[in-house]
This record gives C-alpha cells, sequence and structure tokens, in this order.
C-alpha cells in the first residue's frame, strides 16, 4: 500500500484532545445542559397529569365449604385451572369487547369528557389520514371509538412466575383510575360464576333421565346373573370360590393326610420287622415300649431275672427252685415275642387301613375334578355377565355422585368464581405521568451527552483531535543500534558492586545493595534532537515489553544473567512481580553471588534457599516462600555453605523441572554468569535467555549474544528499565 500512495501519512483520534475540548469549552456546555433541563421541566408542568391504579386478580380453585368433590376430580380440575395456557386465557378474557361494555355501562363513562375526546384527532393524525396511512376516528362508530379509547388506557398482564393478573387503568381522574380496575374485577368473577352455575343446571338436566335408564339396566343385568348361576349349580361359599371347588379342596387335604398315615404306619411295621429279623431288643421302638401288656411282661421278666441272680449265689444250677423261675422266665420271653407279632399286625393293619382310604378319597377327588371342570365352563358365562353387570353399577354410581354434586352448586352462593381478588385499586394520590425529577435528569443527561457528542465532532472534523502515526516498518534497522547508546544514563547513583559469576562470590553489603536498587534506572531519557528533526521511533526493551513477551510465549524456564551485576538482578525482580500481577504462577530463583533478589523479595533473613536443597539441609517445599510485595515466590540463596552446595550443582536441571510443573514459569537470575553456568541450570536450548541491562551498553550485549549464540542459544531477549510513564513502577521497585 505504501508504493500506492507514499505522500500519505496514517492518523490516529487522539481521545485525550476530545476531552480537552469538551472542558476548555465545559460552560456552554453547562448553560446548554441547564437550558435542556428548564425546557423539559416546563413541559413536565405543562402536560395534564394522568393517574394510573391496579387491582389483582389470584386464579385458584375454589368451591363451597360442604363440596364433596373427590380428591382425583378436585387434583384433575386444579391441573387444569392452573395450567399456564389457562392464566393467558383469563388474561385475554378480561380484555374480551363483552366485559369491557358492561363495565362501560355499569361505570356510565359515555359521559366522561376524556372519553368523548376520543372522537377528536389531532394534527399529526390528519395528516395521516390524508396520505391514506390511517383510518379516521370519524369514520367508526361511536361504540367502537369508546372501546378503542377503553382499550388504550387499559393493561391487563399476568405478574411474572405466578398466577396473579394484573388489571391496572390511566385516567385523569384518580377515582375513574381506581373504579374501573375494580369494577372489571367484579364483572369478571360475576361472570365466572354465571358460567359454573350454567354448567351444574346442565348437568342435572342431562344426569336425570340417564340415570333412570342405569338404574333399570343394572337391575338386569345382576338377575341375569342370579338365573345363570342357579341355572349351572354354581353356588358359593365365599366371594371367590365355588361349592366344588371347596369340596374338592377338603378331598385334597384328606387325601395329603391319608398318605402321611399310611407311611407313617409302613416306615413303624418295617421297623419292628427289622428288630425282629436281626434280634435286636424291641425296647427303643414307641409302638412296643408304648403297649401295656408289653409293660407288664418286661416288668415281670425284669422280676424274674432279679429272682434268678439272687438265687443262683446261695444255690446250685441244679436246685428245683432255680429250675422253675428259669422255666418261667422262658415262659414270659414267648409270650413277649407273641406280643410284639401282634403289635406288628395292628402296624400293619393301620396301613391297610390308610390304603383303602387314600383309594376311596381318589375316586372322590376324580369325581370332584370332573364336576369342577364343567364348572369351570359355565365360570366363563358367569363372568361375563358380572362384568356386565358391574360396569353398569359403576356408571351408575358415578352419574349418582355428580348427580348430587351438581345439584348441591345449583345455588349461586355455592358456586364461587375461581378467582378471587388479592389487591383492591385505589385512588392514586401521586400522578403516574409525568414524574417531574426523572424527566428533568434525563433531559440534561442527554443534553450534557448530546453536546458533548456535537464538540467532539467539530473536533475530529476540523482536524485538531487527530495525530500522525509512523508505521514500525519505516523505520532504518541503523537507528536501532543508535537507540542502544541513547538509552545510557550518564550519571548512576552510588557504585556498581563488583559482578559475581557464580554464587561463589561475597555477598555484598545490604547498604550497598539498597543504593543499586535506587540505582536502576527505570526508564532512559530520549535522545535530544533539533525541532526541525522529527522523533524517530524507539524499540522498547522495558520489563513491561519482555514481561508482555514472556506472557504470550509462556515458556516453562527463563534464565535471566545480569553483567551489570545487582542493578540487573533487582530488574529481574520487577519482572517476576510484573508477570504475578498478571495472574501468572511465578517463582524466583537466586543463583547470584550477592542475594540481591533475596534481599528485596524475602519477608525476613536467614530463610533456607537453593544452597540448603543442595546440601541436602532443607526439604523442597520448605524453600519456596511468598514475596513480600506481590504474588510472586521466591527460592532464596540460602544459610549454607555455597561452595559445598555447588559440588551438587548437577541436580539444578532436575530442581529446575520439578519446580516448571508445579509453576507456570520458573525465573531464575543467574547474576553475572557464563555460557557455561547457564548450561549447568538445563540441558534443554529452548529455554528463554535474558540480558537484564537496565543501561544497555552496545559492545557488551554483542558480546554476550556472540557468545551464547556459539553455544546453540539462538535468542536472547535485552531487558533495561522500566518505563517512567508506565504505572505501579513505584510499587515494584520498591
Amino acid at each position: 500500500m505504501s508504493g500506492a500512495n507514499n505522500n500519505q501519512q496514517d492518523v490516529d483520534i487522539d481521545l485525550g484532545q476530545l476531552f480537552r475540548a469538551v472542558w476548555q469549552r465545559r460552560a456552554k456546555v453547562i448553560v446548554i445542559t441547564l437550558v435542556g433541563a428548564s425546557l423539559a421541566f416546563a413541559a413536565a408542568k405543562i402536560i395534564s397529569p394522568e393517574y394510573r391504579s391496579e387491582t389483582r386478580l389470584l386464579i385458584e380453585p375454589r368451591a363451597a365449604a360442604f363440596a364433596t368433590t373427590t380428591t382425583e376430580g378436585a387434583a384433575a380440575n386444579a391441573g387444569s385451572l392452573l395450567d399456564e395456557l389457562n392464566i393467558a386465557s383469563q388474561v385475554q378474557i378480561l380484555q374480551s369487547a363483552d366485559l369491557i361494555k358492561q363495565v362501560i355501562t355499569e361505570l356510565k363513562l359515555y359521559d366522561r369528557p376524556e372519553f368523548e375526546a376520543s372522537g377528536k384527532s389531532s394534527a399529526l393524525s390528519d395528516i395521516l389520514v390524508a396520505m391514506h396511512l390511517k383510518k379516521s376516528q370519524l369514520e367508526k362508530a361511536p361504540e367502537e371509538r369508546m372501546l378503542d379509547a377503553f382499550v388504550e388506557r387499559l393493561q391487563v398482564y399476568q405478574i411474572n412466575t405466578s398466577r396473579v393478573i394484573g388489571i391496572s387503568f390511566t385516567s385523569r381522574d384518580p377515582e375513574l383510575a381506581a373504579s374501573v380496575p375494580n369494577a372489571m374485577a367484579k364483572v369478571y368473577l360475576s361472570t365466572q360464576s354465571g358460567a359454573k352455575l350454567d354448567s351444574n343446571s346442565e348437568a342435572t338436566r342431562w344426569l336425570e333421565p340417564e340415570i333412570a335408564s342405569l338404574r333399570e339396566k343394572v337391575s338386569e343385568a345382576e338377575k341375569k346373573v342370579a338365573d345363570y348361576r342357579t341355572a349351572n349349580g354354581l353356588l358359593q361359599t365365599s366371594d371367590t370360590s365355588t361349592f366344588s371347588n371347596q369340596q374338592l379342596t377338603d378331598i385334597s387335604g384328606q387325601l395329603a393326610q391319608v398318605r402321611g398315615d399310611k407311611a407313617n404306619a409302613d416306615a413303624r411295621a418295617q421297623a419292628v420287622r427289622n428288630a425282629l429279623s436281626s434280634g435286636r431288643s424291641t425296647d427303643t421302638l414307641a409302638d412296643v415300649s408304648g403297649s401295656q401288656n408289653m409293660q407288664r411282661l418286661k416288668a415281670t421278666e425284669s422280676n424274674l431275672e432279679s429272682q434268678i441272680s439272687d438265687l443262683s449265689t446261695t444255690l446250685m444250677n441244679g436246685h428245683p427252685k432255680l429250675k422253675s423261675l428259669r422255666a418261667q422266665l422262658a415262659d414270659i420271653r414267648q409270650q413277649i415275642d407273641r406280643e410284639t407279632k401282634k403289635i406288628l399286625a395292628s402296624i400293619e393293619n393301620e396301613a391297610k387301613v390308610a390304603e383303602l382310604r387314600e383309594q376311596q378319597l381318589l375316586q372322590q377327588s376324580n369325581v370332584l375334578k370332573a364336576d369342577s371342570a364343567r364348572a369351570g365352563e359355565d365360570t366363563v358365562g358367569l363372568n361375563a355377565l358380572e362384568r356386565e353387570a358391574t360396569a353398569e353399577r359403576q356408571l351408575l354410581e358415578t352419574y349418582l355422585a355428580r348427580y348430587r354434586e351438581a345439584a348441591s352448586r345449583s345455588d349461586k352462593n355455592s358456586s364461587p368464581a375461581d378467582a378471587r381478588v388479592v389487591s383492591t385499586a385505589s385512588a392514586p394520590a401521586d400522578p403516574y405521568f409525568p414524574k417531574v425529577v426523572p424527566i428533568v435528569v434525563v433531559a440534561a443527561l442527554a443534553t450534557f451527552i448530546l453536546t458533548s457528542i456535537v464538540i467532539m465532532l467539530i473536533e475530529l472534523f476540523s482536524g485538531r483531535a487527530l495525530q500522525p502515526v509512523r508505521s514500525a516498518d519505516e523505520e532504518p534497522v541503523v537507528e536501532r543500534k543508535k537507540m542502544l547508546s541513547a538509552r545510557r544514563t550518564p550519571t548512576k547513583v552510588g557504585s556498581q558492586p563488583a559482578a559475581s559469576a557464580s554464587m561463589l562470590s561475597v555477598a555484598a553489603d545490604d547498604e550497598l545493595a539498597r543504593e543499586m536498587e535506587q540505582s536502576v534506572d527505570f526508564g532512559a531519557e530520549p535522545v535530544t534532537r533539533s525541532a526541525e528533526e522529527p522523533p524517530e521511533p524507539e524499540e522498547d526493551f522495558s520489563i513491561q515489553s519482555v514481561a508482555d513477551y514472556l506472557l504470550q510465549r509462556s515458556p516453562s524456564i527463563v534464565i535471566a544473567i545480569s553483567p551489570t551485576g545487582d542493578n540487573g538482578s533487582t530488574a529481574t525482580v520487577m519482572l517476576a512481580r510484573t508477570i504475578a500481577d498478571a495472574g501468572r504462577r511465578v517463582v524466583l530463583v537466586d543463583m547470584t553471588g550477592t542475594a540481591c533478589p533475596t534481599r528485596l523479595m524475602a519477608e525476613k533473613p536467614g530463610l533456607p534457599g537453593v544452597t540448603d536443597l543442595l546440601c541436602g539441609e532443607a526439604a523442597f517445599g520448605d524453600t519456596i516462600h511468598p514475596d513480600r510485595l506481590s504474588d510472586a515466590h521466591l527460592v532464596p540463596q540460602g544459610t549454607s555453605d555455597v561452595k559445598r552446595a555447588m559440588r551438587g550443582a548437577d541436580r539444578l536441571a532436575l530442581i529446575l523441572d520439578a519446580m516448571s510443573s508445579a509453576y507456570d514459569m520458573v525465573l531464575v537470575e543467574c547474576g553475572a554468569a557464563d555460557v557455561d553456568g547457564v548450561a549447568r541450570l538445563t540441558s534443554s536450548k529452548d529455554a528463554e535467555i535474558i540480558l537484564s541491562m537496565p543501561e544497555p551498553d552496545e559492545d557488551q550485549f554483542i558480546a554476550a549474544m556472540t557468545e551464547f549464540q556459539k553455544a546453540g542459544y539462538e535468542h536472547l531477549i535485552l531487558m533495561s528499565g522500566w518505563r517512567k510513564d508506565a504505572p505501579g513502577s513505584e510499587r515494584h521497585a520498591a
């Protein structure tokens, strides 16, 4: 574009000049504002006041206190009534022409002057009518003009997120403004109540013949059920069981009991047989031990055995008395065997009887099953008749309930409208329009803004608020070196300490460090030029520009080198605070020999830091401390021996990588370090390298750049002091 038109120069709007122009004409602006406010005040006083009043209706289901509506019916009615669309429908009903006509007739609004004037037209209306853009009021019927004038003053709306409807009316008469909304609410409630009465009357008239017809149908259906049950023998013993089903249930129970008895008798007989065949004692069997004869025989046997045992001690085995007793014992044991066999026979007879009873019950069960199957087929027809009779009976009961409900609401007082007045309109004391104070304030503010805009436009059109802008690509490359020499500060406050090559250097004196902090060049003075020579744009190497660059690139590790000593370290501290003020999490690691950043940022001396971490005398988390003036964090130099700490310098790269995972940016201030020292801090050549030189020296800068480029570091950033016109320079330099 420069080749097409080299004579033209870009311009920018000078906002300061625009506001200065308004300030220079402040007297005129104040006068015009006062005039506008006075005219607005006069107009507000001339306009006839209008008053507005409001009545509010709550839409809710209402019924008489003695009404006996069912819960389900009431819930369904309430749900349909309180629907959002129903509320909107009630708003439209309140604005209907029929309701408005009743209010107009009731309040005799035809005689009101403000409604009589509705037929008159203004000059603007006459012009629109002449241009056929509007219909003349005289062409409308008087009733239609009355409705238009009424609707123009009426507002009916739903209150947000509620079931309340507001009715407001505007009039020059405060009494009329209050009476119209109240009259509309009264007519609306009366109309709603009358509609409910009409629906109840129609319901009773329709239900009377329907109920009479249903009663006959219910009687016929119930008679058919009774006749069918008698004809097919479907006698019921309960609501869910017939006589045949009940018999089948009883037989099934008896059959299960008989089968259990038979199984029990077989088991008992088998136990006795097993005992006899094996020669075991039958005393443990319940059937044998429970027999009285067996108990008497067992007692006799026991007595004889006792006598034989006693006599055997005094008599010989061949003694007649012993022989007699042994003969009696053998006879008793034979009797015991015969009695056991009798018991076994008795048990077997019980099993046979149970088996015969089982066969009889099975025969009866089969007969009853056949009868039950036939009864089931007949029950299908019976169920159909019962369903029909039940449906007719339920319909009759429903109609009877509806009829009683509708008949109880035939009276006017028993059918209130589904709405009630929650706020009646009253005659307002203050007019709704015009509001004098707001009108005057708004008019004064609008006049002030318009006047200021006109003055600014005059300044723009006259060219006094425009300033030339030179493009950045028009600056010769050679001027960059001139700028570096021009940014040097000719004088220094105090003396600069010797640049420390590493952390092995002796720490500088505190008083000297404060002098270095105060002597930092926070903005280079521009080079004095002749009046004829136009000012040349300068490249910005200030702390703010470097901070903006780093915030845009977001490197994880930044190495700052201060060839000039503590003044460069102080500038690095200001850079860290600027980045922290931008909302980034930044930590500054003090690797200088003078511990200048530690003195500027630490809240108190003697805090553990890098040397303690390398010597293993402090934990990693204990070496990170907050800055006393910003949200930045600091890893101070530490209190351990520097020589012993630097033996573990190989771990510095690992420590910085760990910090980069916890912080957005790790800023390492190395003092006057060389390339080899920087290489020990990070194994990556992607780290940003900053040369902190508040007093830039061209030769020193070029030498440092050449040295780092030879080592593989392609990009170096020069950082000078703080711009004097930048806000917050005093706080960051504190």
